[in-house]
């Protein structure tokens, strides 16, 4: 394992986007978990999200995990860049001249992706536990520690998507193929997600729409893009001002997505594993 982790370390250090876009997310996300503590100037409004509930608890772990999860692609940059670069610059070629195996190569994508994961699990968990001790209303321990499992939600929501890079990487070999591929299937699901969700609501009364978006089963939410998604619902329908308007936040954990993301995440990886192995590089 430490021979991977130095030879990860070593490809990496002097490449100047790895070291970029880390110091980027790792910023970025904290700006982003503490950015409720300031007014921010919506449409001529000011709204201010700490007043409007974004760090109290239990909700806080819905807030933070959802927020920062979106700056997941900073990260993946760094997944695609570092793996397509060792491709167009021969150095997997090189490597395995060398005696590094296919098995040792995916196992040091692996690797940097487990700790990319872990740290900013880690890192998030942190700053959440921080900023609710410190500016929720209530520090009720049962409170504290009832929605923490979106904490895990994040971890494999992160794990799945860098495992879903990684594997269009070493399947497409150039960044630019990888983001147009990436982007076409969200496209390609966000159709799919329309066509069902058009398909089972078409002829139903409005109560009982609502009623088949929260609770029936779709199968869009089996996809990959879809069901890393569906981990961390969007809280914004717990802001107080949500409230008031008589919107209301229902949330049933998604047992079916969390078992899709650990299908995809092991196909991901055989798939990679695979397309090393048969392709002559």
């Amino acid at each position: 394992m430490m021979k991977l982790l130095k030879l990860e370390y070593y490809k990496n250090l002097n490449y100047t986007p790895f070291k970029v876009f880390t110091i980027m997310y790792f910023a970025i996300l904290v700006i982003f978990l503490f950015m409720g503590l300031a007014d921010l100037e919506i449409f001529g409004s000011t709204i201010n999200l700490k007043e409007q509930g974004m760090y109290n608890f239990p909700e806080i772990w819905n807030f933070t995990t959802y927020i920062v999860a979106l700056l997941k692609i900073f990260l993946g940059l760094i997944i695609v860049f570092s793996i397509c670069q060792e491709f167009s610059n021969r150095m997997f070629k090189q490597n395995t001249i060398d005696g590094l195996s296919r098995e040792e190569f995916i196992g040091s994508k692996l690797l940097t992706i487990s700790i990319f994961t872990i740290i900013s699990t880690i890192l998030v968990f942190g700053i959440t536990l921080f900023l609710g001790l410190n500016y929720s209303k209530t520090t009720d321990s049962a409170l504290v520690y009832q929605e923490m499992y979106f904490i895990g939600s994040y971890f494999l929501k992160l794990f799945t998507f860098f495992c879903f890079l990684m594997f269009l990487s070493i399947l497409l070999r150039k960044s630019m193929f990888v983001f147009l591929a990436f982007f076409a299937l969200w496209v390609g699901e966000s159709i799919i997600g329309g066509i069902e969700t058009f398909a089972k609501v078409q002829g139903t009364q409005m109560a009982e729409r609502n009623e088949i978006l929260q609770h029936d089963f779709f199968f869009s939410k089996l996809l990959p893009l879809e069901s890393m998604s569906s981990l961390i619902p969007n809280p914004m329908f717990r802001l107080n001002m949500a409230k008031a308007l008589g919107l209301k936040y229902e949330f049933t954990y998604p047992i079916d997505s969390l078992i899709a993301c650990v299908v995809w995440c092991g196909l991901f990886i055989l798939g990679s594993y695979l397309i090393l192995k048969k392709r002559d590089w």
